[in-house]
């Protein structure tokens, strides 16, 4: 599978909100990045990370819009859709995903925090 093949077949399983699934796409070492937040590293960490994030959110539906590769990295621009606190929530990001061994070794994604602090209030 390339990079982006895997990329994009990581974004629609975010539907399912399976975090042991979700976290199989990782490299052992990998880091997740939520830029406002501290980075998550290793694929256990990255599991936990999920099961919380999941358990909060639910399942998100990734709404990509562009996507560009070069090499092994993937960047795409997306809207991410899910409920928060009983709110529709709709949150641009820019993800960048780097792939080493036909998995996911990192995975920045950049978006306000300001779109997710205002739905909880």
């Amino acid at each position: 599978m390339s990079p982006e093949e895997l990329v994009t077949e990581f974004c629609a399983r975010w539907r399912d909100a399976a975090p042991e699934q979700l976290a199989e796409y990782f490299t052992e070492d990998a880091v997740y990045h939520n830029i406002p937040m501290e980075p998550v590293a290793g694929k256990a960490a990255i599991t936990e990370f999920l099961r919380g994030f999941i358990g909060a959110f639910g399942g998100i539906e990734f709404d990509i819009h562009h996507q560009y590769v070069s090499g092994n990295v993937v960047f795409n621009e997306r809207t991410d859709r899910f409920t928060l606190n009983g709110k529709r929530i709709e949150l641009p990001v820019a993800g960048v995903f780097e792939v080493a061994d036909g998995r996911i070794a990192a995975w920045r994604d950049y978006f306000d925090m300001t779109v997710i602090s205002n739905s909880m209030q």
